[in-house]
């Protein structure tokens, strides 16, 4: 089986999976609250078969279908085939859908690609399993997530120390079957209704905390392991009232993994710190980051429409304040666009044939979430208090209110007040929602704080020599160049203009 259908997804969640909602333990198949999330996931199964001619490619050994995200980029060709596969698999949402499968279909085909930085470590067993395990979810079609950030409670100390220590997933044992793993991972978006979970890095760790130093994929049906949701913000609505909130809350939930054991041929690092502390860092920004941009370019380009149908539904398009918010978004949007542009363009091998987008795609991850906040605040100062006089679709056919909306409710432009309504509601449940709102939340922090990717951008500039501007300014004016540290011009190592801009797609 490749290329699940969406009853083919609904049926892989009924397994006995231990999932929290407040006090209770619930079935994700049977609650109603979460009926529309597990009916939006479905839909996205049933989409890329809709679409197959851009979603779905062909297995090179099967020759049956499979889903674009989990094939290993080679050449510029299959970066294009990815880009077209990511930008159609966003546009089921508009971007919204934070989560999808091929979010970390892409993390694995990354990791599976860069077989180079395994083999430095001198066991190849390890990147055997992970490519038997790419796969295995390749011919199954499974719906991934992570959950990789440790529990770090206590900001006040390192996140691995003091109270931390004991919270935060390490092996505890290890036995003829595999680890045994206890300590819980924020924060994982999707797991109460994914297939399975994938830990691997997020940031690196130091020596003496090798026991932290784990990758490994289980079921979400482990035995031990236990998904506590936040609030559900899914609600039962018809999606003409509710576009987002009736069928895309992906869920959130803490993982506490309650001394779990996990299978040999399921462990892909155990205590390597050489690998554990490259693999992310070898992979992230060129390959992962391009379904992340392309997400948000969808949902940049989704949220430019819809503001400027609010300007006309409310006759402010002429307006010269809200002509700048609307040029604001649209300049996000081609800002957007021109980095993955640049970034596909100039992609090259990062090592061990593994073909992906130039690094510099990475300066997305430092200003989109600042981006995301203020076009929510746009669509808030647009819609004013429109945005909270919204009757639903329903009320419309009602014989005696009807009549009364249409009449007291239009919109300029000639907009009926059914279509004025609905944009507003559309407006609302994008920015103002439960749902809005832990979407906003989700876009500051999914990728890491944005004070941690500038400094990363900084390390990395220096790294490929992004320095000697200022010096040169003083080579210039007068040939004797200004030296603090009291080194002649003459004796300094001289950085090739070149590699300056260069932030090594491969580093």
């Amino acid at each position: 089986m490749t290329a699940r259908t969406g009853a083919e997804y609904k049926r892989g969640l009924d397994d006995g999976r231990e999932v929290w909602l407040g006090a209770e333990r619930i079935s994700v198949l049977e609650h109603p609250a979460f009926k529309g999330s597990v009916d939006g996931m479905a839909g996205y199964f049933d989409y890329q078969h809709k679409y197959a001619a851009d979603c779905l490619t062909t297995h090179p050994e099967t020759g049956e279908a499979m889903n674009v995200s989990l094939s290993l980029p080679r050449n510029t060709e299959d970066i294009a085939r990815r880009h077209r596969a990511f930008d159609r698999l966003a546009r089921y949402s508009n971007g919204m859908l934070g989560r999808t499968p091929d979010y970390v279909n892409v993390v694995l085909a990354g990791h599976v690609s860069r077989k180079d930085i395994f083999d430095r470590s001198g066991d190849p067993v390890y990147h055997q399993r992970l490519a038997a395990y790419h796969r295995e979810v390749i011919e199954k079609d499974l719906a991934l997530t992570h959950t990789i950030v440790h529990a770090a409670i206590d900001k006040s100390v390192g996140e691995l120390q003091g109270m931390n220590e004991e919270l935060t997933l390490r092996v505890v044992e290890r036995t003829g079957e595999g680890l045994i793993v206890r300590g819980a991972k924020m924060l994982a978006t999707l797991g109460p209704i994914a297939d399975e979970l994938y830990v691997y890095p997020a940031v690196p760790i130091q020596k003496g905390f090798e026991e932290y130093a784990l990758s490994f994929a289980i079921p979400v049906a482990t035995p031990g392991v236990v998904a506590i949701c936040r609030d559900h913000y899914g609600v039962d609505a018809d999606v003409a009232d509710k576009p987002f909130s009736a069928r895309f809350d992906e869920q959130d939930a803490v993982i506490i993994f309650d001394d779990v054991l996990v299978p040999w041929e399921r462990v892909f690092i155990d205590g390597n710190l050489d690998v554990y502390n490259s693999i992310n860092a070898g992979t992230a920004s060129g390959s992962t980051q391009q379904q992340t941009a392309i997400r948000a370019a969808v949902k940049l380009e989704f949220a430019y429409d819809l503001c400027t149908q609010i300007a006309k539904v409310t006759g402010t398009e002429s307006k010269p304040d809200v002509g700048a918010m609307l040029g604001e978004i649209y300049t996000y949007l081609r800002l957007t666009r021109a980095a993955i542009h640049s970034a596909e363009l100039r992609a090259s091998d990062w090592g061990g044939g593994a073909f992906f987008c130039h690094d510099d795609i990475s300066s997305l991850r430092a200003i989109m979430p600042g981006w995301m906040i203020r076009i929510n605040e746009i669509i808030k100062t647009m819609g004013s208090h429109n945005l909270l006089a919204t009757p639903t679709g329903g009320a419309f056919d009602d014989p005696r209110l009807g009549p009364l909306l249409k009449k007291y409710l239009p919109g300029a432009n000639g907009i009926s007040a059914q279509e004025r309504a609905r944009i507003m509601r559309t407006a609302w449940d994008f920015a103002g929602s439960a749902l809005g709102s832990r979407i906003e939340l989700y876009e500051r922090f999914y990728l890491g704080s944005i004070g941690r990717a500038r400094a990363l951008d900084h390390r990395k500039a220096q790294a490929a020599g992004e320095t000697g501007a200022y010096q040169a300014m003083y080579d210039e004016i007068d040939g004797t160049p200004f030296a603090p540290d009291g080194v002649p011009a003459g004796d300094r190592i001289a950085v090739p203009a070149g590699n300056r801009l260069a932030v090594g797609a491969g580093s």
